[in-house]
């Protein structure tokens, strides 16, 4: 009798035991609650005898010594666990916060394709992603925080805002310890491994590399072969034909405004103001501009925007490169998380969906603009004028040709800014 209740004792930890260290897929990823299965025969052989041992223990200091030793004889043994562990637990904690708030870059078709998509492997962590031109979202956070205000959880978008304003300020926590996934996590999955923006190299994490294409021509006003040079925009021809994204503002606008200021020199912007440009901060409608033949050529604007024309079968293309050549950048694809997160398990969790190789399919299928993941297909963007770093050029000339680091934003990027606003204000 005594022997029969030792063993209907023994049965019932096991079970226990097999329900606390089970094993589950959590979002796609095999995860084990608390320990690896060997250490799970270990427990069922051991049981018995420890059970005889301390038969006079309640059941809860029993299990309690038992996991006690387990779990951290386990957890000190294997990496895979910890992080395993770890991510489960934030998946849970997400789960409870119930969203993460992000400002995204304005294209309607990435925030489909990002809700789509985190959705599918995050059924119960709502998102709500606010799509804006950077410098406007960032605006708002901006005096969000000066009135008590923090609704943001995670920006997505250019460089110049995020440098000129949020990093400043203090706003922004280190990115890296958020980094939980091991193929997030190791730059051999990575293009020149893991690149910041920042100098401090902890906040701005660059995830896009590309030969960006920003000059866009309408195919019924303009044969490419009359655009050989930077100087051939100054063509009487093209004289109240030109358009451009405002450079006065943080964009990809600006961007080229600073290639031109650094490879042409401030007299040939000057006399390219004279051209009567046509300025627009409104991205849509300077891509209706181009593609109805109301301008000829478009300076700043990139593929995101002209993909709903595209589609429609209207005579856009980018130019091919002037023989000045066209500058490097991570365009859109960098992202911050914010030091007041209202919600930072689920801004964990969403950081980390964003990086994955699948993330990464869906922001560059959306937006044209190639990643640097190595394990993601870019081939096919440089039909829409953007080159992927990684099949063109090495590490060290993408840096060379980059505009989009905080050194360049300080040395070309702002004083270029003040010559905009000193021509065109």
């Amino acid at each position: 009798m005594r022997e029969h209740s030792r063993r209907n004792r023994s049965l019932r930890f096991q079970q226990v035991v097999d329900i606390y260290f089970g094993v589950e897929t959590v979002s796609g990823v095999l995860v084990m609650k608390r320990v690896v299965p060997a250490v799970r025969i270990t427990v069922e052989a051991f049981c018995l005898r420890l059970l005889k041992l301390t038969n006079g223990l309640g059941p809860a200091l029993f299990f309690s010594m038992v996991i006690i030793g387990i779990t951290s004889s386990a957890l000190a043994q294997s990496p895979d666990l910890r992080w395993r562990v770890e991510w489960r637990n934030t998946i849970e904690a997400a789960q409870r916060e119930g969203k993460v708030v992000v400002s995204i870059p304005a294209s309607a078709e990435l925030r489909q394709a990002l809700e789509e998509g985190f959705k599918k492997q995050f059924p119960r962590i709502n998102q709500e992603l606010l799509p804006a031109q950077g410098a406007n979202n960032i605006n708002r956070i901006f005096q969000e925080d000066k009135g008590g205000v923090h609704y943001f959880d995670v920006h997505i978008g250019g460089t110049s805002s995020i440098i000129t304003g949020l990093l400043p300020a203090g706003l922004l926590e280190p990115l890296m310890p958020w980094m939980i996934l091991p193929e997030v996590k190791k730059p051999k999955n990575w293009w020149g491994g893991h690149i910041w923006a920042d100098a401090a190299g902890q906040y701005i994490y660059m995830f896009l590399a590309y030969l960006t294409e920003t000059l866009w021509y309408n195919t019924k006003e303009l044969r490419p072969g009359e655009v050989k040079s930077y100087d051939d925009l100054l063509k009487p021809k093209l004289k109240g034909r030109i358009e451009i994204l405002d450079p006065r503002t943080p964009g990809s606008g600006q961007s080229t405004w600073s290639f031109l200021w650094k490879v042409k020199g401030e007299e040939y912007l000057k006399k390219l103001v004279r051209q009567n440009l046509i300025l627009g901060r409104n991205q849509r409608q300077l891509a209706e501009s181009l593609a109805n033949g109301k301008a000829a050529l478009s300076v700043g604007l990139s593929y995101y925007t002209f993909s709903p024309f595209l589609k429609a079968g209207l005579p856009i293309k980018p130019l091919p490169a002037p023989e000045e050549g066209i500058y490097a950048s991570s365009g859109s694809g960098n992202v911050v998380t914010l030091k007041t997160a209202p919600h930072p398990n689920a801004s964990k969790v969403f950081i980390n969906w964003l990086l994955s190789r699948e993330g990464q399919e869906v922001f560059t299928g959306a937006m044209g603009q190639p990643t640097r993941r190595l394990d993601v297909d870019t081939a096919w963007t440089k039909q829409f004028g953007q080159i992927a770093a990684k099949d063109v050029l090495t590490p060290k000339r993408f840096f060379e040709l980059e505009n989009q680091s905080e050194e360049v934003i300080r040395t070309v990027r702002i004083p270029a800014a003040a010559l905009a606003h000193k021509l065109l204000d």
